[in-house]
């Protein structure tokens, strides 16, 4: 008796990974059992059709899965919509205001790590709808503001994802590694060690760290740079009472998301377009990019109190670029990561980007703000100066992100290589470790 894996899907398993429903099914011989055709070789050719959904169904479980990620992102940003009220009602100090969105991002990051890996060897929708159901029941035991509003929608999300969404079978890739490396499972700590010892996912991983901690700096106190800017050129009051006006918040949330859809799709388009002539593409875009944005937040955050009109198209510049990355790491973890490991290094990509990005900006930000703030005047222009120069640092970070990447291109297409072997089960000699340490056997060779 031997196990037959399906046909090798290709860049479709990558797709059914970020969210296409399809996947290869497995030949099912007598009694039922999969690959069971009896004694001798597999017969080539006898995989079983593709399973698939209706091209309506797909949209449908797509736009529920987006409108879960919306409220994922409606929780995490709540806190710097009404920055300058909390503040004001608290009497808080800048770094004090941004240890909440510190603390509150690090207790939700708490379980990432614990279902990337059960997402990799379980059924993903059960493990999603268990994650919500956490994550709605500790944002509701937490929250002080407009606790009714947000759980009621994340329960009408779980709803939708048990009624609408499929849970498609494991994809023919995940099975085909099991046959190659003797259907053995590693476990977490060697999928951890196989992570790395990948150079193109440690180094993404970084540059995705970086642009973390830029756009949650960004995402937490543009809203009161902006408004303190206004404060600055006559055109806004101080707000020195409870509620302030939220007019800034409202346009730079309306500018993010704008950026944000345009800057995906153009990400996308061009690392699809200039893959042709590269295969190095997707690496050499986000590098580009980043290293023009960083000029751009410069300008942005310079010209503020000379000119707001420039501040904001320099601030669009940067966020359009900076947005463009986000497709395309996806793309990078998908081509250099085999998929019996994709949760797993989805979840420590996760971990790592946000609680040393956008969880430990919004502090280090404001604690540089706090102390420069300390040995000034008081007064609300040294106080935007300080909030100015704090930011400063930010810029850097985005040229460090954009070095990263680099780095990342002088080791993918080898990565990829080496993902595309152990996928199929064909590890050239120089793979012996990479295959050991998914096999779990423990067996071990240099790399060179």
């Amino acid at each position: 008796m031997c196990l037959c894996p399906g046909s090798h899907p290709g860049s479709g398993a990558q797709a059914g990974e970020a969210g296409a429903m399809s996947a290869e099914g497995w030949d099912t011989g007598p009694g039922g059992h999969p690959g069971a055709s009896g004694a001798g070789p597999c017969p080539p050719g006898t995989a079983s059709a593709p399973w698939s959904l209706p091209h309506w169904r797909a949209c449908l479980a797509a736009a529920v899965l987006c409108y879960i990620n919306l409220l994922n992102y409606m929780n995490w940003f709540i806190v710097a919509g009404m920055l300058l009220d909390i503040q004001n009602f608290f009497q808080i100090s800048d770094s004090n205001a941004g240890l909440l969105q510190t603390v509150f991002i690090c207790s939700l990051l708490l379980s990432a790590p614990v279902f990337g890996y059960l997402g990799d060897r379980h059924g993903r929708k059960a493990t999603l709808s268990v994650g919500i159901l956490l994550w709605s029941g500790a944002g509701l035991s937490s929250s002080f503001i407009s606790p009714q509003v947000l759980p009621c929608l994340e329960a009408v999300a779980l709803i939708l994802l048990i009624a609408l969404v499929p849970d498609p079978p494991r994809g023919a890739a995940e099975k085909q590694e099991e046959v190659a490396m003797g259907a053995l499972r590693s476990s977490w700590c060697e999928d951890v060690r196989y992570l790395g010892r990948n150079w193109s996912f440690v180094w993404s991983t970084l540059g995705v760290t970086a642009i973390a901690f830029v756009t949650g700096a960004l995402g937490f106190w543009a809203p009161k740079f902006l408004f303190e800017a206004r404060v600055v050129h006559g055109l806004q009051l101080p707000c020195l009472q409870d509620l302030c006006n939220e007019q800034d918040s409202l346009i730079f949330g309306i500018l993010t998301v704008v950026t944000g859809i345009i800057g995906v799709v153009l990400g996308a388009e061009a690392s699809r377009r200039y893959k042709k002539v590269n295969p190095r593409a997707e690496s050499l875009i986000c590098a580009y990019s980043l290293l023009i944005a960083a000029p751009c937040l410069y300008l942005a955050l310079i010209l503020a109190p000379v000119t707001l009109l420039a501040s904001y198209v320099f601030l669009a510049l940067g966020e359009l670029l900076l947005s463009c990355n986000w497709a395309v790491v996806a793309d990078i973890l998908l081509s250099v990561v085999v998929p019996r490991c994709r949760g797993t290094a989805e979840a420590l990509q996760i971990t790592v980007g946000h609680i040393l990005g956008d969880a430990s900006s919004p502090y280090l930000t404001g604690l540089v703000s706090s102390t420069l703030r300390a040995g000034r005047p008081d007064s609300y222009l040294q106080s935007f100066l300080s909030l100015q120069q704090s930011f400063l640092g930010c810029t850097f970070v985005i040229a460090l992100a954009g070095g990263c990447f680099l780095l990342t291109a002088l080791r993918l297409e080898r990565d990829q290589a080496r993902a595309r072997q152990l996928d199929t089960g064909t590890p050239g000699s120089k793979d012996t470790e990479s295959q050991a340490l998914l096999s779990g056997t423990g067996a071990a060779a240099k790399d060179p």
